[in-house]
Order: structure tokens, then sequence, then C-alpha cells
């Protein structure tokens, strides 16, 4: 593991990151179940944000929508706050994941996402056709990074097990080290498609998310079917 880290170069990271989750594509609104009136509903709505204790403050408090809390809590404050193991992490501590480009969020998510309902027993119902109507909606968000990373990438012709498809012991020893020496992060390949990841360790370097669009994810006999655009196919994934 010394070997790996001699040497390793930095990559002076500023731009917009692309960070995909689970989210659906039409919020519920709270208060219709108080009252028919719209104006009713703005009415609550106006109450509980005067009186609800904010736990993020924007520098710009006066020009900002009050639900501007709620993008930077699920952009970038939930995996901090909820730990889960993945590529880089056993699970003891939080790790954020972004893309150079949504379509390489796309990629890593469908993967998961098809494991999942593997591992759920989904793939028995395709002779009933089930497979045909499960569906999963997803948000994507630009969320700003202003920090000098390590860039993995340049070991991965060296060490294929940065990329290795299904194998992740190699690469969570990677992130405890960088998370027990406080590095804010890490820039590596994709291992689902020709694109770039970025890991950070932290949330202090993450700033301004903003919405970017909303994705649904059809399962088919085909593939994957992503639609940015409801009910029109932009992506296919075999």
């Amino acid at each position: 593991m010394d070997a790996f880290f001699a040497g390793l170069p930095l990559a002076d990271v500023h731009q917009d990151l692309a960070r995909n989750i689970k989210s659906i594509r039409v919020s519920q609104n709270l208060f219709d179940d108080l009252s028919d009136d719209p104006a009713d509903w703005e009415i609550a709505q106006q109450h509980e944000l005067a009186t609800k204790p904010h736990t993020y403050e924007s520098p710009n408090t006066i020009i900002d929508r009050p639900f501007e809390e709620a993008d930077w809590l699920n952009a970038i404050k939930f995996p901090f706050r909820n730990w889960a193991a993945s590529r880089f992490c056993d699970g003891s501590f939080g790790i954020w994941y972004g893309s150079d480009l949504v379509e390489t969020t796309v990629h890593e998510t469908v993967h998961h996402w098809r494991g999942f309902l593997a591992e759920a027993g989904f793939d028995e119902l395709v002779p009933q056709g089930a497979r045909e109507s499960i569906t999963s909606e997803r948000k994507v968000y630009w969320v700003r990074c202003d920090a000098a990373l390590l860039n993995l990438s340049a070991r991965a012709a060296e060490y294929p097990d940065l990329v290795h498809p299904t194998s992740y012991p190699f690469t969570q020893q990677i992130g405890a080290r960088l998370h027990r020496e406080s590095h804010p992060g890490f820039v590596t390949r994709s291992a689902r498609c020709v694109g770039v990841n970025y890991g950070v360790l932290n949330r202090n370097v993450l700033s301004s998310p903003r919405a970017c669009c909303s994705l649904t994810y059809r399962l088919t006999r085909d593939g994957v079917v992503v639609e940015r655009e409801a009910e029109q196919t932009w992506m296919v994934l075999a």
C-alpha cells in the first residue's frame, strides 16, 4: 500500500460535480389534506418555515429560498450522516460520491440498482412480465467542489483492482487510510464506463448544490431505459 501512495499526484479540482440520488419527480404537498385551497397551503408552509430550526445557514439568507436547505441536506450532507459500505468505504465513516458527467452517474447507479433488484429476487419474475413495471426515480444535483484531491487515476494501469467490477478490499483500504489521515478526497476512473468519479471525505470542500434534472429508470427485458424527460428515452443500458 505504501508503494501505491508514493509520488501520487494531486488534482486541483474547482468545478461542478454531478450527484445522483434516489428521489421522486413530483413532490407531494404535505398540507393538501388540511385544505382544498392552495392559498391555505402557502400559509401553512410559511408558518413551518418561520418556526422550524434550520440546520443550514446560507451565506445569502435574505435572497436564498428556504428550500435550498433541503438541497444541501440531500445533495451534500446525507452520506456523511448515513454511513454505508461502498467501493472505497467499509461503512465505518461517511463518503460522498460525485461524477464528471450526469451520464457517468447513470452508469454507476444503474449498476447498483440492478444488483439490488437481483438480490431481491425480481429476476425470477421475468417470465411473468413483471420486470416491465419496475421503475426507480432519481434526482441529479450539481455540487461545487474546491479541493486538492489525490489523483488515483494515475495508478489505474498498475493497480487494476482500482476498477475491479465486484471486489472492493483493495479500494476500501485506500479509503480507510485517506479518512484516517484526513485527506479531503480523491479522483478515480469509473469502473462502469469511460468516466471519472470523485470521492469526498470532507464535506467542507463541497458547496452550492443546485438541481440539474430528474431521471426515471425502467427495467425492461432489453435493459434499463433511462428517461430524462418523462416518457422519453434518453439512454438504454443493456
